[in-house]
């Protein structure tokens, strides 16, 4: 095992996050690799319904209960998925030509992005490398990019690699 720092991989099991994963092997395989899935606890309880007025001229609905059993078991199993997630990017990272790698489950800080430069931060690691998965403008102003947001905002490099075009053979 190395005691060089390693390279963070911004990993969601996405094909775009994969190729990432196999591109850069032949790039930066000499060092370790931490492979991220980042995961959000608490989206059941945001899911749950606020108390709301009817239709009906000022008639309330009834609170909906939440059974934080419930919660807190999907929780767990959002993070056993990412933790799953997280590993199987690492043992890719391996057969790709990682000669060291490890898959992480990160409970994220308020976005994806902000989450891995920390990581990254903490890890004294070189760089972030995350796949992109191609949305357009449009979708990009909607719901944000993780790579856009790295590149802007990390103080390190990034390396973002694209997903293939529909034109493109994979």
């Amino acid at each position: 095992m190395t005691t060089a720092a390693p390279v963070i991989f911004g990993f969601d099991g996405s094909g775009a996050s994969q190729r990432a994963v196999r591109d850069a092997a032949p790039l930066l395989g000499h060092r370790p690799a931490l492979v991220v899935t980042v995961w959000e606890p608490g989206r059941l309880f945001e899911a749950a319904p606020q108390p709301a007025m009817g239709l009906e001229m000022g008639m309330e609905l009834p609170p909906t209960m939440l059974d934080l059993r419930t919660t807190i078991e999907a929780d767990e199993e959002v993070y056993e998925a990412a933790t799953r997630t997280a590993r199987h990017g690492a043992h890719l990272a391996r057969e790709s030509g990682f000669a060291d790698a490890t898959g992480l489950a990160v409970a994220d800080d308020l976005t994806v992005a902000e989450t891995l430069i920390r990581v990254a931060r903490e890890r004294h690691s070189p760089g972030i490398v995350v796949g992109a998965h191609g949305h357009r403008k449009i979708s990009e102003l909607l719901l944000g990019s993780t790579s856009d947001t790295l590149v802007h905002k990390a103080d390190r490099p990034v390396v973002v690699v694209r997903a293939h075009s529909k034109d493109q053979a994979p």
